[in-house]
């Protein structure tokens, strides 16, 4: 009988806990059992571990669709990656999971995280020689090289939609715009696809170059006097600084532009589990599954151009990204992914009327 733990770590989403449930009741149908392990690697850390054995009345299938993680995903000062770094701990940090896995007696671990998350077990894949690793790839971010769909993706994009649809009605009444600043990080995934199917007049992210005065000239122009600006929190904008709402309010309020802010934040991380997310995780838990049965090691499942999900390896998820200094884990390359000059979403956009930027 094998054991199989489950790790959460990095940021939240929803996505997870059907992530989860799918694993417990796959391995459940193999006569496998399941161990979770909470608050990430801070649980790991922790002497003995903190984990529970999971079954599927554990996590119910009614609660499965819920966002956020059962396992949680740490708190506030916990000890992981970035506190070992920047304390110099890092040498007893990895010794300690290692002793931790080898303790709790697994077999394989499956952990569901971020581009951070699968780059640092790359980068530290030593703790894991004893086990099999396999990795499942999960944000809202949407910013992870080689899948064309991250767990938590589609709700999240689901949820910005639903935030703008909310603020339109308002705008029209007042004759206003409603700057949006969208979560992404520096990856313009979310605010493009949320500003296309919410309606935005303007959607500005981190790959492409806006000038804000053919912004000003667009808002003028268009047939309407409301509406929504969207903006990804990685734009920058020369000589400003703050928060990127704020900066493009600022100057659409100097150009005599009526206009609010509004910061979804969190609330694009929350809600019930839409159907293709839930798919999704499905499909990964499965394939997961699938490698664990096959012997594989060091890989993550990704959803590739033909549809399929399938894995690949680690060494290939990090090479295949761009390769940028991590903000959070001092000396760790993350391999990112990003909208490209060629997504055919950017075309849609300018094709549609939308302000995108001075897209080539």
């Amino acid at each position: 009988m094998k054991k199989i733990g489950i790790l959460t770590t990095g940021g939240d989403c929803s996505g997870l806990n059907t992530a989860i449930y799918r694993i417990v009741h796959g391995a459940a149908l193999r006569g496998w059992r399941v161990f979770g392990i909470l608050d990430g690697t801070d649980g790991l850390f922790a002497m003995p571990p903190h984990c529970l054995e999971l079954t599927t009345d554990t996590l119910t299938l009614e609660y499965s669709h819920l966002a956020g993680s059962f396992l949680h995903n740490g708190h506030a000062g916990s000890m992981n990656f970035e506190t070992a770094i920047e304390t110099g701990k890092v040498a007893k940090f990895n010794r300690r999971l290692r002793e931790s896995l080898r303790d709790m007696e697994l077999d394989a671990l499956i952990l569901i995280g971020g581009n951070g998350s699968t780059s640092l077990a790359w980068a530290h894949h030593e703790i894991y020689r004893d086990l099999q690793l396999i990795c499942m790839p999960k944000t809202i971010d949407m910013d992870m090289p080689l899948t064309m769909r991250t767990i938590g993706f589609d709700t999240a994009v689901e949820q910005l939609t639903k935030f703008c649809d909310q603020l339109l009605m308002t705008a029209r009444s007042h004759h206003r715009w409603f700057v949006v600043q969208s979560m992404g990080r520096d990856c313009g995934q979310l605010a493009l696809n949320a500003g296309l199917a919410c309606g935005a007049s303007a959607i500005l992210i981190p790959e492409i170059k806006f000038d804000v005065d053919a912004l000003i000239e667009h808002i003028n122009d268009s047939p309407t006097d409301y509406g929504i600006v969207m903006v990804s929190e990685g734009i920058k904008l020369r000589g400003h600084s703050g928060r990127p709402a704020d900066m493009i309010s600022r100057k659409l309020t100097s150009a005599g532009i009526s206009n609010r802010t509004a910061y979804p934040e969190h609330y694009m991380r929350a809600g019930d589990t839409v159907a293709t997310d839930r798919i999704l995780a499905t499909r990964m838990a499965d394939c997961a599954l699938n490698a664990i049965e096959n012997n594989e090691t060091y890989v993550m499942t990704i959803l590739d151009e033909d549809n399929q999900v399938r894995t690949v390896s680690l060494a290939d998820f990090v090479s295949a990204g761009k390769l940028v200094a991590d903000p959070n884990v001092p000396e760790l390359k993350t391999s990112n992914a990003y909208v490209t000059d060629d997504d055919p979403l950017l075309q849609v956009a300018r094709d549609m009327g939308v302000y995108i930027g001075e897209i080539k």
